[in-house]
């Protein structure tokens, strides 16, 4: 059976409840679309988050990657379309990291594109009437720096895995505990990754 990489982060900045993470640990070890889904929660560090997600591909060995990334603020599922190899932050990470645009990888392409069939995730999570669209900007914090490291692994190797990067909206529980943010259920978000993990090659 082929193996799904599936990570997500834990929590970070004022967001104590990161829904990535619940979303991982419900689907790590079920089968979906063939594909047994290996979940896995990264570090919100710079130091240590790129080299954790490379940790998991080699041990892991995917036919595909999907990162899940908080976009708290944003109100539709939005399968990013590239990384960019910037790391730049006004935000500390949770070890106090603020970088300035240093390159992720010295000799690193500017940018890479995601090798997920975004497109039809839109589509697809569009019919079963879940907001969703493309989006042109993983940002430069952690979410586009594992996007980039991990999509930079599979180019520098020859790979042809699919790989790239999810941002979901908060959950209902984090917008309680927050504040003012656009939610969706904890079931609907996680429904909509299965949805997504169905259209895999």
């Amino acid at each position: 059976m082929k193996k799904l990489l599936l990570t997500g982060f834990e929590p970070f900045l004022d967001f104590p409840i990161n829904p990535t993470n619940q979303i991982v640990e419900e689907l790590k070890g079920k089968e979906l679309n063939g594909y047994r889904i290996e979940g896995r929660i990264l570090s919100v560090d710079y130091n240590k988050s790129g080299r954790e997600v490379l940790e998991h591909i080699d041990d892991v060995e995917p036919d595909a990657v999907i990162s899940l990334g908080l976009a708290a603020g944003r109100h539709k599922i939005t399968p990013e379309r590239i990384a960019i190899n910037c790391n730049e932050s006004n935000e500390k990470d949770n070890e106090g990291n603020t970088p300035d645009g240093e390159p992720i990888q010295n000799e690193g392409p500017d940018g890479l594109f995601s090798t997920l069939p975004i497109k039809s995730f839109v589509e697809v999570l569009q019919s079963q009437g879940y907001p969703a669209e493309v989006s042109n900007s993983a940002g430069t914090y952690l979410c586009n720096h594992v996007m980039y490291q991990a999509l930079y692994h599979f180019h520098a190797n020859h790979l042809k895995i699919p790989s790239g990067f999810i941002h979901i909206p908060a959950s209902h529980e984090l917008a309680v505990q927050h504040g003012k943010l656009p939610s969706w259920s904890q079931k609907d978000l996680t429904d909509a990754v299965k949805h997504i993990v169905q259209l895999l090659p």
